[in-house]
């Protein structure tokens, strides 16, 4: 993020935006009001406050079992990809934890580009489904960011938030700025057609986007590929007395058992490799989680874990 120039580089700035402004005036009146237009209308966009998608919910599997609500947002401030081979930036709000008449439950609010939810409504093949890729890099963006291990079953609420409209403005970090008439009101199309109605303006937007409150912009690049698995239950012999639960899993891009982060409890098992490889399985069995052993085979570039049934 860049830093704030300091008072003497503004005050310099601001007067060269003032003789050029000044110069454009009398030299060309309507390239002028062209730039004042122009000018307006993205400033009005930048302040617009983020418009609720729709609302997502999966469970919690841990640190601590739950139910999570993410509110898919829409706002202009967060820019689109450059191009469809780039990583899509998003926007995520604070996580917060609430109670209603069903229990506890979190919250997290994670902003889009409009483009880009636009995007995802577009039909794909001959079924008409939607592409939920914005759906599943936001829930990647709760897992990576605080820590999360999310159910890869989710389902889509409402078209509404989860909480009130203010709460969402206040989690991404939006907020009206003191004079501004709410969104949606009326506003003279004069109200800022002056040069210093203008640079006032800007000025306005420029430290209303480096207020160290406002929510962190990260892209993340696509989801990471499911791969393939095999587990299977291996009953007990003469010289063991219980079963064991053994899974296989192939991992052609992975060189090291390093790159691999491995989490066992008692029903499931998730594995993850940055950028690469996300894995969640239920065990057909419950198992003693230490003692779980893994081994990589580097010449196959296949993990096999193994735990013992309860």
């Amino acid at each position: 993020m860049s830093s704030v120039g300091c008072p003497k580089d503004v005050l310099q700035k601001a007067n060269q935006f003032w003789s050029m402004l000044d110069d454009l005036s009398q030299d060309d009146p309507t390239a002028y009001q062209g730039f004042i237009d122009k000018h307006m209308k993205e400033g009005l966009e930048l302040i617009a406050p983020p418009e609720v998608h729709c609302c997502l919910r999966t469970d919690i599997l841990g640190p601590k079992r739950g139910v999570l609500y993410v509110n898919i947002c829409s706002w202009k401030r967060v820019p689109a990809a450059q191009d469809p081979s780039r990583p899509i930036p998003l926007c995520g709000g604070r996580l917060e934890t609430h109670t209603d008449q069903d229990g506890d439950y979190t919250v997290l609010d994670v902003a889009f580009s409009p483009s880009e939810l636009q995007h995802a409504q577009q039909p794909r093949g001959g079924a008409g489904e939607t592409e939920p890729q914005v759906y599943l890099l936001a829930l990647c963006f709760a897992q990576r960011q605080h820590g999360l291990r999310l159910s890869e079953q989710y389902r889509v609420t409402s078209a509404g938030p989860k909480g009130s409209l203010d709460d969402v403005h206040q989690r991404l970090g939006f907020r009206q700025q003191p004079g501004r008439p709410a969104t949606g009101g009326a506003r003279r199309p004069d109200a800022v057609a002056t040069p210093a109605s203008l640079l006032q303006h800007i000025a306005s937007l420029h430290t209303e986007d480096t207020d160290e409150d406002r929510c962190p912009e990260i892209t993340i690049g696509p989801k990471p590929q499911t791969p393939r698995y095999q587990l299977v239950v291996i009953p007990a012999t003469e010289g063991r007395s219980g079963g064991v639960v053994e899974l296989t899993v192939e991992l052609p891009r992975v060189v090291s058992v390093s790159e691999c982060q491995l989490s066992v409890s008692q029903d499931d098992v998730l594995l993850e490799v940055d950028d690469l490889y996300h894995l969640l399985v239920d065990l057909p069995e419950r198992v003693d989680e230490d003692s779980t052993s893994a081994t990589f085979n580097k010449k196959e570039r296949r993990l096999t874990l193994r735990a013992d049934v309860l």
